[in-house]
């Protein structure tokens, strides 16, 4: 008889088990998008054509415009409804409501800026022109939620319930690209704010050194290396000493930003001008853009049509970055300074000037909790903007581009529209995005650059680099507006090349005006600028051969000091380092030990001058000591590692090979504790770790089938190759308007969210391996037909 019930149980067990991974798998593929057939979708003037090819990329032919940007929405939605979903909670501070308690800390950080009442406010001035796209991209949307068997995978996973699209969403995801592009705490400016009165006149200078000998502007001279200053004006062996605790530095190779360059007609033998574009942002599956080609009727556009392909940003009606058969545009972050702080005096404290304190105004947030009770906080704003911090009577506000009217708009969207370079930078003056370096060609072959996107209007005089009071800037600076359409630009460059690299790119009063945001050093600018300078002729497949450089130019002297100095001071680590890197093959490839050890031995080094440097000020500030990010350190370290004199040395150190030693047996010991140091591979480090978001919320299961492969992968972040375990290229385009056909792109992590899709990582290895792909999307594999209805 117990034989015969447990034979029952188990048969039961095994049947619930089955029912529950049927179950779960038909849920799973319930919010697979549909590929093939016809679907009804309400607002169409007429049918509308969804192909797909096999990478996922989609070709959508429409009747109109408006038709496109439903179309548009429905397979975005189908697609990529969950990261949509993250993108426009990131922006107003609501992942809490999605994540619950362990997400509001983060909203909080993001609540102060309240971005989602600034888009409340402003979102009928910022979509005026493009209002009837926007609102059929948004029903588009939620016509292809709805239109999913199961609501997508990652609400089942979370046990949540999607939200609806609405107008504002989409600007809530443009804002998301602020978040993404520009530092909305301004840490690096209070943090050099709070050094500067500690420090030598003369320190402070050399540690912020705009320029190094890497710097490649496309106006004025390379600033180079800085002049280092006498031990009258700084001896670091009679100022305090470092502490113990070391505080790592920011390295000045991995940096949000991008890749954009280009060559006119004069250097390619049919006339036309080409444009690269590579965005370098973090890395995740699937990737933040969507491919897309869009066709379909324009009185407006050449010919009365629009032919665009590109990248799209899914919860956006446009495409970002692309080519339209008559102009190709690209991007890359453009770090001018978009944030200013003020130092109010709070009223209310004893012995405060009535007359001259702030009473800042109080809004009350509500932070929506999934699981728990809603957390109120409250956030305080005077006339300059938010307070962010506060210190006994002090009030910190922060003024940011992105918390002004007009720091959003919807302008790019006619790109698509534009003729040629003059209509494109038409265009770009009423574009509100993250200010941007802007790089268009024409299929006549001409080039511009331009800074796109708002910019802040400081009035003359007013050049607040630092934390001011209001008693130091009376009268001076008073709250500034932006405007799009004052930015520098460089039509028909004599020089017939374009390039950025998140790099400074300007001079004299045109710098002055835009400012220094933290422009990253140089050197892989220098290194697209050498590579353009090389060649008299171009075609697409030499623009991807640059940005596929992963020579370690930069790191070549510094293999070269590392010999020397082993061979000179003869000590261990030194000596082992040297050892294992004596076969220097000059690139960051993902077999070479020789680029991992010199990698790592040049940022112990900066580490160690870096906080030699800064030692008087930490042992002032105490625990309040936060190091600042010195992205052009590289200048300051340089001729100091090579003239080495001792009034800039480090307190801790007895001679700068001592510094030197230190920083090798870092390096060594880190590395032999993962075995043998000369098997340290580079691409043993830089293995891909190209992740869904909730890769980590499903133990073992997450990482095999929300991961891409664990590849290793060549490239760094001082080189035009720019690649991280999951920063790095989020695209590669090379492409001529006019001549897409023979146009090159890449995609990492694939065009679907879902992993059940044929598109889920499709496309992916080619990045990998570099590859070349077509920019036009392929032979058509799949076919849907949304039939309009009424």
């Amino acid at each position: 008889m117990i034989t015969k019930w447990l034979k029952r149980l188990i048969f039961l067990a095994l049947f619930l088990v089955v029912a529950a991974t049927a179950t779960g798998w038909w849920l799973l593929r319930g919010s697979l998008a549909t590929l093939d057939g016809d679907v009804a979708l309400t607002g169409l003037s007429a049918p509308v054509q969804v192909a797909r090819d096999a990478n996922g990329t989609v070709t959508i032919d429409a009747a109109n415009q408006a038709d496109a940007m439903r179309a548009l929405g429905y397979v975005h939605a189908q697609e990529r409804y969950f990261e949509m979903d993250l993108m426009r909670r990131v922006s107003a501070g609501e992942l809490s409501e999605l994540f619950g308690p362990i997400a509001i800390e983060k909203d909080k950080a993001q609540r102060v800026h309240r971005i989602r009442a600034r888009v409340a406010a402003d979102l009928a001035r910022m979509t005026a022109e493009q209002r009837v796209a926007l609102d059929a991209y948004t029903d588009g949307a939620n016509a292809g939620l709805a239109a999913l068997r199961t609501r997508p995978w990652p609400y089942l996973l979370l046990g949540q319930q999607p939200k609806r699209w609405a107008p504002e969403d989409a600007a809530l995801v443009g804002f998301a690209m602020y978040f993404d592009l520009q530092d909305a705490s301004d840490h690096n400016e209070l943090a050099l704010w709070r050094i500067k009165p500690h420090l030598p006149p003369a320190l402070y200078a050399l540690l912020t050194r705009d320029g190094t000998r890497w710097d490649a502007p496309l106006v004025g001279a390379p600033r180079g290396d800085a002049t280092l200053p006498t031990a009258d004006e700084v001896d670091l062996r009679t100022l305090p000493g470092p502490p113990a605790e070391r505080h790592a530095i920011g390295a000045d190779d991995i940096v949000p930003g991008s890749n954009n360059f280009a060559v006119d007609g004069t250097l390619t033998a049919d006339g036309r001008a080409i444009v690269a574009d590579d965005m370098h942002l973090g890395l995740r599956a699937p990737n933040i853009w969507f491919r897309a080609r869009l066709r379909y009727a324009d009185a407006r556009a050449p010919g009365g049509k629009v032919d665009v392909t590109g990248f799209t940003l899914p919860g956006l009606p446009a495409v970002v970055v692309g080519s339209n058969t008559h102009v190709a545009w690209a991007f890359t972050n453009g770090y001018i300074d978009s944030a200013d702080w003020r130092i109010h005096t709070a009223c209310g404290g004893p012995g405060v000037d009535a007359s001259t304190c702030v009473k800042p105004a109080s809004h009350a947030e509500l932070i929506r909790v999934a699981g728990a009770a809603p957390v109120e906080f409250e956030v305080q704003e005077t006339d300059w903007g938010p307070v962010l911090h506060r210190e006994g009577d002090r009030l910190f506000a922060l003024r940011w581009n992105a918390h002004l009217p007009g720091a959003l708009g919807f302008g790019l969207t006619d790109m698509p529209l534009a003729g040629d370079v003059d209509q494109a930078l038409a265009i770009a003056d009423r574009s509100a995005v993250p200010a941007q370096n802007f790089v268009v060609g024409d299929r006549s072959g001409r080039l511009a650059w331009r800074l796109i996107g708002p910019l802040a209007q400081r009035a003359p005089g007013c050049t607040p680099a630092l934390p001011a009071t209001d008693a130091e800037q009376a009268g001076v600076c008073p709250p500034w507006s932006i405007a799009t359409d004052r930015a520098p630009r460089l039509v028909d460059p004599p020089m017939h090349r374009l390039w950025s690299a998140n790099n400074r790119t300007q001079d004299g009063e045109a710098l002055a005006r835009v400012g220094d945001g933290g422009y990253a050093f140089a050197a892989r600018a220098k290194q697209i600028r050498d590579g353009l300078f090389a060649k008299t002729r171009f075609t697409e497949r030499d623009l991807m051969a640059i940005q596929l450089d992963d020579r370690a130019l930069l790191l070549t002297g510094w293999h070269r000091l590392l010999l020397d100095s082993a061979a000179s001071a003869k000590t261990p680590a030194l000596q082992a380092l040297a050892g294992a890197s004596k076969r220097w093959e000059g690139r960051a490839s993902v077999e070479s030990t020789s680029y991992r050890i010199v990698r790592a031995w040049r940022l112990a080094v900066h580490e160690r001058v870096a906080e030699g440097l800064v030692a008087p000020a930490h042992a002032a500030l105490g625990d309040a000591f936060e190091m600042p990010s010195f992205q052009q350190l590289e200048g300051v370290v340089w001729p100091l590692v090579t003239q080495r004199p001792a009034h800039l040395l480090s307190r801790k150190y007895a001679s700068w090979d001592a510094l030197l030693e230190d920083a090798a047996q870092q390096v060594r010991d880190d590395l032999q504790a993962q075995g043998p140091l000369a098997e340290r591979t580079w691409g043993e480090r830089n293995t891909a770790a190209i992740c869904h978001p909730l890769a980590k919320a499903i133990p073992v299961l997450g990482q095999r089938f929300l991961c891409m492969p664990a590849d290793r992968i060549p490239g760094d972040g001082g080189m035009p190759r720019v690649v991280g375990p999951d920063f790095g290229a989020s695209e590669r385009m090379v492409v001529s308007p006019g001549h897409e056909a023979e146009g090159l792109t890449h995609m990492p992590g694939g065009q679907s969210g879902h992993p059940l899709s044929p598109f889920w990582g499709a496309g992916h290895d080619d990045w990998v391996h570099g590859r070349p792909t077509p920019f036009l999307p392929g032979a058509t594999e799949h076919t849907l037909t949304l039939s309009a209805t009424r």
